[in-house]
């Protein structure tokens, strides 16, 4: 293998897919050698315990009385040249471009050109905060200041493009699991605890903002549930959960809908599911539908963003317009009423999500593009699923 890289990894590290992606990217880069360096406002929820090779470094804002907000971002620019220096940091690997893109930018200033910046774009930068005419000078700066920037889909690249008309070359790499911790589990008692009669169990895990589409799902369930006895597992909070529980009264579903908040083990929860309902307006990949699919559970969902790249229609799970949650729910009983159907889309979930978003092979990816930016040669690196 070649010599191995000082890397710093910056992200929200609060729940969130980016987050989820960034945490267990440097856990497997770790594993392979690499020296991997948080630098957040707090510990990524994700990395618990202690890993070999993965230092943590706490960004401080200074609370001083002339200033009217915290500066976060100067903070964590400030951090970030710090660790850089101390610990000889071979590249910054940031995930999203505004603000951790634009404070890299800055730590190169202080620290010199050495310094390597990659920036990863998810999603929200692009579809939300790119919309206001404010940032979007600064979203461009950080995307074309970085020497390589990657994207979970070709939606969101082409998004990227046009939103901000930027030229420069954006690699597609896509978010991945660990096998170790997503594949089929045992849930034979978890089942028999959520649906005791054998009813069929639905899930949705999302943070529940109004972009996911909770009371779609909410809707979808509905009809399911008139044809086919069924439990609904929702897993996650956030500012649609009132509404949702709300209507779920007014429907008089409140006896069949399972609220289980955050959640870490999803896994477990996701084995025990019949299929998973992911009717979001926006969705740059879908990562909670790339972990349903590792478990084998497939997913009905929106034709938004990078989804229809995800999941193969009519084989790993089924597509339908934004809204239509009567398809949605049409495409579900067909799932459910033909075990054999539903078995057969279970194990090209597996499948699919073995070979085509495998830890090792975009872990790979991850590090050809850094060997590329510091002009080091990646010969040596493995990139066969299930070795890494």
């Amino acid at each position: 293998m070649e010599e191995p890289l000082k890397i710093g990894i910056t992200c929200y590290p609060t729940v969130g897919g980016s987050g989820v992606v960034a945490t267990e990217l440097g856990k497997l880069l770790a594993e392979r050698g690499h020296q991997v360096h948080f630098i957040t406002h707090s510990m990524p929820f994700r990395l618990g315990k202690y890993h070999k090779n993965i230092y943590y470094h706490e960004v401080e804002v200074t609370d001083y009385y002339v200033f009217r907000h915290p500066p976060y971002d100067l903070a964590l620019a400030s951090k970030m040249a710090m660790v850089a220096r101390m610990q000889g940091l071979d590249l910054l690997h940031v995930h999203y471009a505004l603000p951790h893109a634009i404070c890299a930018f800055l730590a190169r200033q202080m620290v010199g050109p050495r310094l390597k910046v990659v920036t990863t774009l998810h999603g929200t930068d692009i579809t939300i905060l790119a919309q206001e005419e404010s940032l979007k000078d600064l979203i461009r700066l950080g995307i074309n200041e970085s020497d390589a920037v990657t994207a979970v889909s070709r939606h969101l690249i082409r998004e990227t493009r046009e939103k901000l008309e930027i030229a420069r070359p954006l690699e597609l790499v896509y978010n991945f699991i660990d096998e170790r911790v997503y594949g089929p589990r045992d849930a034979g008692d978890l089942k028999s605890e959520i649906a005791p009669a054998g009813e069929r169990i639905i899930l949705h895990i999302s943070n529940f903002r109004p972009v996911k589409r909770v009371l779609d799902v909410l809707d979808v369930f509905r009809r399911v549930n008139e044809r086919i006895p069924s439990r609904l597992l929702l897993v996650g909070e956030g500012p649609e959960l009132a509404k949702v529980q709300a209507k779920a009264a007014e429907q008089g579903l409140q006896d069949r809908v399972i609220f289980l908040g955050k959640q870490d083990d999803v896994a477990q929860i996701i084995s025990a599911a019949d299929l998973m309902l992911l009717p979001s307006e926006k969705e740059s990949f879908g990562l909670a539908a790339l972990e349903a699919m590792a478990c084998g559970v497939p997913t009905i969902a929106s034709t938004a963003g990078g989804l229809p790249e995800l999941i193969t229609h009519g084989e790993t799970g089924y597509l339908a317009p934004v809204g239509d949650t009567e398809r949605m729910a049409g495409y579900a009983l067909a799932l459910l009423a033909d075990e054999a159907r539903r078995r057969s889309f279970s194990e090209a979930c597996i499948r699919r999500a073995r070979t085509e978003f495998c830890s090792a092979k975009i872990v790979r990816q991850y590090e050809s593009v850094y060997y590329r930016v510091l002009g080091k040669t990646a010969n040596g690196l493995k990139s066969a699923c299930g070795t890494v």
